[in-house]
């Protein structure tokens, strides 16, 4: 079963992807910010990871980064779920090591169809 940790610090958010992702089939693990998804990464080791931008303590570039630089540097797809949609902030999510970029609110059949192709 595919794994997905989910990084967001809206409870709402976080639970409309754990229902979403879950009746798509996934396995999904769940953060809060960049901090508790970097101590999940660890443990879950997930087969495809998605993150907001603007959370406290560390933000999904933070988070990125830390993936991407971290012990075990990780090829793991990574989508950005975020309301932000400016341009420089979309190239700075794609040199972090960002795969993709996904506006809210989210299209479900969308989403899980980019996903689908991610970990296929």
């Amino acid at each position: 079963m595919t794994r997905i940790l989910a990084i967001d610090d809206s409870r709402t958010m976080r639970s409309m992807l754990q229902s979403a992702l879950a009746d798509a089939g996934f396995d999904v693990d769940l953060a809060e910010d960049g901090v508790d998804g970097l101590e999940k990464f660890e443990s879950t080791d997930p087969d495809l990871i998605i993150t907001d931008i603007n959370m406290p303590r560390l933000d999904g570039f933070g988070f990125i980064e830390g993936v991407r630089r971290g012990r075990h540097v990780s090829a793991v797809p990574i989508l950005v779920l975020t309301t932000e949609t400016g341009a420089q902030l979309k190239q700075r999510a794609r040199d972090a090591g960002a795969t993709g970029w996904i506006v809210k609110p989210f299209d479900e059949d969308k989403l899980i169809s980019i996903i689908q192709r991610l970990v296929a």
